[in-house]
């Protein structure tokens, strides 16, 4: 009877012993499945099924952009994205801003996102020589934008492209556009050449205006600035036929021929009826529009006109002038635009 009781007991060991290994593979088969089951989480596709826009605020925390992503859907578990990141996210922080995420991205292509900063770019643009009307109607177009802007003082704005966020104010990007112009203006001022004509920044802004009005080839802008600027010393009138027009858009385009009665109109602008710059910048002008009046190329012209391939020709005398208009006229009548 002992000798049935020491074979119970060892067949309960052998029995112990063999069920160890297979409680064991079982526990590990388990632990690699929930892994297995949490990778899929982080690398696999994710639960967005449409394109989704997500904003990170300024100052976030990780965890904070995880609660925004699953808000949105663009992840499955909060919890699962924040240990996968601490454990596979290489410790890189993460950037505020909008992020466009594609349908079906994984988590861990989430975070990368994040942690490059591959923001959704959303800009407004204004070109060289926009008016600040229409600076003011692109910045009321421009989506996901909020609140309203005032007009801008004409000549306030740097021409450039300006990135934003969803849900930022117009007022915060137009302050942005006119914070870019006055420190633009004020290095420009600081390196400006001796001699000039314009003798403050406000004047430098009014002038590269019209010369940016005058023409649009970067060769030429520094030789209609000193065309004008031998104007302004000889106290001649400028003549600048842009500065007829403003008055009556505002910097909006005519649309038409300049009428005699606009050309004879007297007002703040009107440079063909008075001496002397106009009241106030009639456009926003460009980096290069402004460098040119404060460095003006070394000329003794005084006129120029239209050479028909889009850029000028330039005169000392009145009679080389009215022969380079009589050219310019039997050009646009051989063209039948006359």
């Amino acid at each position: 009877m002992a000798k049935d009781a020491r074979s119970r007991s060892r067949k309960r060991a052998s029995a112990r012993r063999s069920r160890g290994p297979r409680v064991l593979l079982v526990a590990a088969l388990l632990l690699v499945a929930a892994f297995a089951g949490g990778w899929f989480l982080w690398a696999g596709p994710g639960p967005a099924t449409r394109e989704l826009s997500v904003v990170v605020p300024e100052g976030a925390t990780l965890s904070r952009a995880a609660r925004e992503l699953e808000k949105a859907g663009a992840i499955a578990s909060r919890p699962v994205f924040l240990t996968f990141a601490k454990l596979f996210g290489g410790g890189g922080t993460i950037r505020a801003g909008e992020y466009r995420i594609a349908p079906r991205s994984s988590a861990r292509q989430i975070l990368a996102m994040l942690q490059d900063g591959n923001t959704l770019q959303r800009l407004v643009t204004v070109p060289e020589g926009m008016a600040s009307i229409l600076v003011a109607e692109a910045l009321a177009k421009a989506p996901a934008l909020t609140g309203a802007a005032e007009t801008p003082a004409e000549g306030s704005v740097l021409p450039d492209s300006y990135a934003y966020v969803r849900n930022e104010p117009r007022a915060a990007v137009l302050a942005r556009m006119q914070k870019a112009m006055a420190a633009y203006l004020a290095k420009a001022w600081a390196g400006r050449a001796k001699g000039l004509v314009v003798t403050t920044p406000r004047e430098a802004i009014i002038l590269a205006s019209i010369v940016e009005k005058e023409t649009g080839k970067p060769s030429e802008r520094t030789t209609v600035a000193a065309v004008y600027a031998n104007r302004l010393k000889a106290g001649m009138p400028l003549q600048a036929d842009p500065t007829i027009i403003y008055p009556i858009t505002k910097g909006k385009p005519l649309g038409r021929r300049i009428l005699q009665s606009e050309l004879r109109a007297k007002n703040g602008y009107n440079t063909y009826t008075m001496r002397g710059l106009p009241e106030g910048p009639i456009a926003n002008p460009g980096r290069a529009s402004i460098d040119a009046v404060l460095h003006p190329a070394q000329s003794k012209a005084l006129y120029f006109v239209a050479d028909g391939s889009g850029g000028h020709v330039f005169a000392e005398t009145y009679a080389q002038h009215q022969a380079n208009v009589a050219k310019w006229y039997a050009l646009r009548r051989a063209r039948g635009e006359m």
